[in-house]
């Protein structure tokens, strides 16, 4: 009987394949004159956007640059604006991939554009709320949504603080901080941080659920269900 043993171990051994590990995503610190803020990158979902982000990222692109737009409970939006809201120079525009399953929910990180799908470049926006109006719909211009690429890991109390911050309208540009909210310096972490309070992954979009109701207040919504460039 002994003589099956070995035979028998090895076969135990084979039937069981290696567990993979985690996947360990990139993570991005900005720090700003309010605090810091982490966000986690999905380049399984958004692989253009992230390559795009991640290029801004090391060109230094976003330090100097301001959250020019803040509507509490909505968005703060920023990364392409210096605090005399001079346009700082941009990339070519990345393709939208909007349509990637990942939703505009609270502390969602996604791409700003104009009304043409194929336009973000820099600009960027951190959710405040769980914005249904902006995310993927059908491939029409105007339900194509936004493409989310992220999400904040930490700071999402700083991102809530800059969106309480008092605004005013400048040279005809609505819901600017009285205050200059700067971006400071922006690191890519060589080693990835633990995630504090409740987090789960972004969830897919139920794309299917949209009704003619929906396609209404789309296009008829007020601005705080849109983000603009």
């Amino acid at each position: 009987m002994k003589k099956f043993v070995l035979p028998f171990l090895l076969g135990l051994c084979i039937s069981f394949p290696a567990f993979a590990a985690p996947t360990v995503y990139p993570q991005v610190e900005f720090q700003t004159n309010m605090g810091s803020i982490i966000i986690e990158l999905y380049p399984d979902k958004a692989p253009k956007t992230v390559e795009n982000f991640l290029q801004y990222v090391s060109n230094n692109h976003y330090e100097g640059t301001i959250f020019h737009r803040v509507l509490d409970k909505f968005i703060i939006q920023g990364g392409g604006l210096t605090a005399d809201l001079e346009t700082k120079p941009t990339l070519p525009p990345v393709p939208i991939e909007s349509n990637n399953g990942l939703r505009n929910e609270v502390g969602a990180v996604a791409m700003a554009r104009t009304l043409q799908p194929d336009s973000a470049t820099s600009q960027f926006f951190i959710d405040l709320d769980d914005n249904k109006l902006l995310n993927y719909y059908r491939p029409e211009p105007s339900l194509m949504g936004y493409t989310v690429f992220g999400k904040v890991v930490r700071g999402m109390d700083i991102a809530r603080k800059i969106g309480e911050v008092p605004t005013q309208t400048v040279a005809g540009m609505a819901d600017v901080p009285r205050e200059p909210i700067v971006i400071q310096r922006v690191v890519l972490l060589e080693t990835p941080v633990v995630a504090e309070g409740p987090y789960k992954p972004l969830a897919p979009t139920a794309v299917a659920t949209v009704t003619k109701t929906k396609t209404s207040a789309t296009k008829n919504s007020s601005s705080k269900d849109k983000v603009k460039k």
